[in-house]
């Protein structure tokens, strides 16, 4: 497969996503992004917690 017929498809399955809204419904940015936030936190605590000095 070469570089433009890939370039080709991907442009084409993009255009076919834009067609059908590209999101599902059911998936709200403000959740999405504040249960990423909180999993970052949760690993950041967790990190300090195994960092401490002793």
């Amino acid at each position: 497969m070469s570089f433009h017929s890939a370039a080709t498809q991907l442009i084409t399955l993009a255009a076919e996503g834009e067609q059908h809204g590209g999101n599902h419904q059911s998936l709200s940015p403000f959740i999405t992004g504040g249960g990423a936030l909180c999993a970052l936190l949760l690993l950041l605590w967790i990190t300090t917690r195994f960092n401490r000095d002793r």
